[in-house]
């Protein structure tokens, strides 16, 4: 697939991380140091320009391309560039990214013409929205409209013992649920029955989103349940868009807005909310309005500073769980080394749901784990496939595994002797290097 990539920041990076060994890429920016680092990196063709620009475009070759993605931190130039690509490139499909939801209702309303939008802020507000539904886990979600859930757990010291060290085929594992993969040391050790889960290494779970709550109680005795009470802080784009996910689930929301006049548009905007305006850093405000009774906060400032800052102030007043919006991917590692259990890179979230539009079109979603080193793919069963009639047990392992299959649109969690069938809806955990192999095989 020829694919054209406008914006080459950390959106565009990922996105070409992820597609450049199977795609013929060709990236567009204005940052000539940028398209000089990706070249280096990876093969791909560059073009130095304004990719808003029809003369730009044109000179770039986009004429053939099968797929735009216009991913730049501006969205109107996106928008712009998309629009341009649907004369330019009559065969391709459209993608933007924006970050601001006001676009995506816009588009709903069919009032933008291009494929496809997706809002960094909306995938942000979904991702604390699953997170919170599965406290232990550190990284979650959704497939098959909410009726398997990915969740990825690490193993820590208080995990329950029934679960850790005994054979998997001897642990007492939730029903409706597999272990996809067990990481450790940075290397995937296939979930074969005689395994055992250890200390220290993290598991991704493949099951029912009862099943996922299950799971979560046993990596973390002391989890709650799902949490009803967040405290925001910051009332930005993102810190807004958390906020009404959060609220038309049902939880109680209380955010924190240092400027004035902003709490008092999003006071007004938000009327379910209750809106403080404070920084959010005041041991002394903290105290007073009872922040740490929170059952959960979700930093969402615009600084990563700030934001590592108010958690850790959080967590000492006795917030259990901290969620971090993190605008540079670097300071991740920072979040986690000072106890903020879950850190959210919307960039990272924005490119993984952009990436699933290159995939073989039977492949309805993809999510990207562990640095997009691993995938979980929803794909569609061919019925030339030579895999279709095997036993599960028959199934060739080689880092991929399937488990849950969606059949006549229900849920199975299938064992050793389900076979796999035409049309069934495979999720497949993968790395990411062998997605392209595992679609090819199903």
């Amino acid at each position: 697939m020829k694919i054209f990539v406008i914006g080459a920041g950390q959106v565009g990076s990922t996105i070409v991380e992820s597609l450049y060994s199977e795609h013929d890429l060709t990236v567009v920016d204005i940052d000539e140091a940028r398209l000089t680092a990706l070249a280096y990196r990876f093969d791909v063709r560059t073009s130095v320009g304004n990719g808003a620009s029809r003369g730009v475009l044109q000179a770039a070759g986009i004429g053939d391309a099968d797929l735009v993605i216009a991913c730049t931190s501006r969205d109107e130039p996106n928008l712009i560039a998309a629009m341009l690509a649907r004369k330019l490139a009559p065969r391709a499909r459209t993608i933007v990214r924006t970050t601001n939801v006001e676009y995506l209702d816009v588009w709903h309303a069919g009032q933008l013409d291009v494929d496809f939008i997706v809002s960094s802020e909306l995938e942000t507000a979904l991702a604390v929205s699953r997170l919170i539904g599965v406290p232990a886990a550190r990284q979650t979600d959704l497939f098959a409209d909410g009726q398997v859930q990915i969740v990825e757990f690490d193993v820590e010291p208080d995990a329950n013992a029934e679960l850790v060290g005994r054979p998997l085929r001897e642990a007492r594992l939730p029903e409706d649920s597999r272990v996809a993969s067990i990481l450790r040391a940075g290397e995937i050790v296939p979930p074969l029955g005689r395994e055992s889960i250890k200390i220290g290494d993290r598991v991704v779970v493949i099951g029912s989103p009862h099943a996922a709550r299950q799971w979560s109680s046993l990596m973390a005795r002391h989890a709650r349940g799902r949490v009803d009470n967040i405290v925001i802080f910051g009332a930005g784009r993102i810190g807004r868009a958390v906020a009404r996910v959060l609220l038309d689930q049902g939880v109680d929301v209380r955010l924190i807005e240092a400027d004035r006049e902003r709490a008092r548009e999003v006071a007004e905007l938000l009327p379910e909310a209750r809106v403080l305006h404070a920084t959010g850093t005041d041991p002394e405000f903290l105290e007073r309005e009872r922040i740490g009774q929170a059952e959960a906060a979700v930093l969402a400032m615009r600084e990563d500073a700030k934001n590592l800052y108010a958690g850790v102030l959080a967590k000492l007043h006795g917030v259990p769980l901290a969620i971090a919006v993190v605008h540079d991917t670097v300071s991740m590692e920072v979040f986690e080394a000072a106890g903020i259990q879950i850190s959210l890179n919307p960039r990272s979230l924005t490119a993984e749901e952009i990436v699933r539009f290159a995939h073989d079109p039977r492949t309805q979603q993809v999510a990207m784990l562990e640095g997009d080193r691993y995938e979980i793919l929803d794909i569609t069963t061919r019925a030339d496939s030579d895999l279709i009639g095997k036993e599960f047990r028959e199934l060739p392992m080689k880092g991929a595994m399937i488990g849950a299959l969606i059949r006549d649109g229900k849920a199975i969690f299938p064992h050793g002797d389900e076979k796999l069938r035409a049309g069934d809806r495979a999720i497949v955990f993968t790395q990411t290097e062998r997605a392209a192999e595992v679609e090819q095989a199903l």
